[in-house]
């Protein structure tokens, strides 16, 4: 761990400041040709919301692989307690809005839009998969995105990886769909505590994980760094935070966090194309989470949101000294792309990502996403040693 000593009687040049000044004209000419679009407000928030979270995501290194490696092979649990540290502010956030959209949590009416998934084996073989192809890729689809806001290229391998993956998921939809989604349960602990007591569960879940995580943390070894103010990174339970309030934002306002249904949507629209999936996907327009449509329109929330995430990223790259443009080997691209595949699969399957089934759903409560923790957890070891043994660096 370094010991940062901050210099704060100095400035940055405009150089500094010049991928902001570039980030904010796009954003502003992207946001008046929205103003008249129908639902242009919605559509307007999604790309400063983006825009914050991918700062924030870029600023703090809230990457779900890379706390998490950080931990198994340093045992640094700090990035992992700002992972916590979203989910309880978050938990407290929904829970506040919950009573806005329904009074009385009574089964089987669930708040609107909120990420309750369908709880069967389906899940666990998506959140497996998912967790596995993001050790492989090295980072999971919203750091994908953050670090190609960071130059690094081989996102683009990775992100080709994704939308394939999405493919071959849709084409094993329709069974998996028929055999055990469409007869799974949604668990929503409001609808078994109350709203106060899906709270105190929530949070003393979250908190006894805390405490294991703090009692098996090890104090990294110090050296001194010397650091201009804009240069120094943040937090991660400071990141945590603001993401939890990006994400508290987002669910009252637009829709929950979430950066796989657009990605979703490009790969059904463009199979759709060229009629490689079914004439129906069953039952999947139905489900809640990170849902893929057939794209009819350029601009959509989530295409904006992540647009948005991309933009902030490169904003605060460049003003801290991060960006760097990194051409990846053909080992890494095909690593990027392999990982990418198992992502996208994971992801459809799971409804969601790290982001849309794990923050979301967790922070609304719902047991799909604790198990989505779970299991990607384990997908997202077993995929740590498989990268190692292998030598996939």
């Amino acid at each position: 761990m370094a010991k940062i000593k901050i210099i704060y009687n100095t400035v940055p040049s405009f150089k500094d400041y010049l991928g902001i000044i570039i980030v904010l004209a796009l954003s502003f000419s992207v946001n008046a040709s929205i103003e008249d679009v129908q639902g242009g407000t919605a559509l307007s928030l999604s790309l400063w919301l983006g825009l914050a979270f991918g700062a924030v995501l870029q600023r703090s290194r809230f990457c779900f692989y890379c706390v998490s490696r950080d931990f198994i092979e340093l045992k640094d649990a700090k990035g992992l307690l700002g992972i916590i540290t979203a989910l309880i502010v978050g938990t407290i956030g929904y829970h506040l809005i919950f009573g806005a959209f329904l009074l009385e949590p009574v089964a089987p009416r669930l708040p609107p839009n909120a990420h309750i998934a369908p709880v069967s084996w389906v899940l666990i073989l998506g959140s497996l998969s998912f967790g596995f192809g993001m050790a492989i890729a090295g980072s999971c689809i919203s750091a994908q995105l953050y670090r190609l806001g960071e130059g690094l290229l081989s996102a683009i391998f990775a992100f080709l990886g994704i939308i394939i993956g999405f493919v071959l998921a849709f084409l094993s939809w329709n069974y998996l769909y028929l055999s055990s989604i469409q007869q799974a349960p949604l668990i929503w602990f409001p609808h078994y505590f109350g709203y106060q007591g899906s709270i105190i569960v929530q949070i003393l879940l979250l908190t006894m994980l805390a405490l294991v995580l703090v009692k098996l943390h090890k104090q990294q070894k110090e050296k001194k760094i010397i650091q201009q103010w804009w240069n120094v990174k943040w937090h991660t339970y400071v990141g945590g935070i603001l993401v939890a309030l990006i994400a508290i934002i987002a669910f009252l306002r637009v829709s929950p966090l979430g950066v796989t249904a657009e990605i979703g949507s490009i790969a059904r629209t463009s199979a759709g194309y060229f009629n490689i999936l079914p004439v129906r996907l069953e039952g999947l327009d139905t489900l809640r989470g990170c849902i893929t449509i057939i794209k009819e329109t350029f601009w959509s929330n989530n295409g904006l949101f992540i647009f948005g995430v991309v933009l902030g990223s490169f904003a605060l790259a460049t003003f801290s000294g991060d960006f760097k443009i990194q051409i990846p080997k053909i080992k890494e691209s095909i690593r990027s792309f392999v990982g990418g595949i198992l992502m996208g699969f994971g992801s459809m399957l799971a409804l969601g990502c790290t982001v849309g089934t794990l923050l979301s759903g967790i922070m609304a409560a719902s047991l799909s996403g604790w198990i989505f923790l779970l299991f990607c957890g384990i997908g997202l070891y077993l995929g740590w040693l498989f990268r190692n043994k292998y030598k996939l660096t």
